[in-house]
């Protein structure tokens, strides 16, 4: 993973932000990747930030259309002030038509206020995940795949404080 110490040149690296979403238990919430099989299908809700828009906005904008989670469902616990970086594998690339190095992430964390039932993979034309569930945060960089596992390694440290139970 490399930070903005680093410096590797944010032009080669597509903007996006990612969320970690606390339930009152604790945990963090996974989607499956529609489509995918295997050990490591799963992350947290992710993507791009669009021309003009502000991280924490497109942090919000994702999270709804992947999860069908909107803001009135959350409260926000804290962000990664930091881009937090990671390449994309030989192949990878060419094989989903992208001309970025890798991304530059910036993660937002949450509380989630609303029922399971309020879930809704289906919110957005483009589902992104398949299923979801729970899981203790410190799971998560075992569930990822390989290439994110540095951030998701940051960001289980960054945002440990809010793994636990809301009071």
């Amino acid at each position: 993973m490399q930070t903005n110490s680093d410096s590797p040149n944010p032009q080669n690296y597509r903007p996006c932000v990612g969320t970690a979403i606390f339930n009152k238990d604790g945990l963090v919430w996974l989607g499956k990747r529609f489509g995918e099989s295997g050990p490591y299908a799963w992350q947290m809700p992710q993507g791009g930030i669009d021309a003009g828009e502000k991280a924490e906005d497109a942090a919000l904008r994702e999270l709804f259309e992947e999860t069908g989670i909107t803001h009135n469902m959350v409260t926000p616990l804290g962000d990664i002030p930091d881009w937090l970086y990671y390449d994309f594998p030989a192949g990878y690339k060419a094989k989903r038509g992208y001309n970025w190095q890798g991304q530059r992430q910036r993660w937002f964390a949450f509380r989630f206020h609303g029922a399971d039932e309020q879930i809704n993979l289906k919110a957005h034309k483009e589902q992104e995940f398949s299923s979801w569930k729970w899981q203790p945060l410190a799971d998560a960089p075992d569930l990822i795949v390989p290439f994110k596992r540095n951030v998701y390694d940051k960001v289980t440290t960054e945002f440990e404080r809010f793994a636990v139970p809301d009071t």
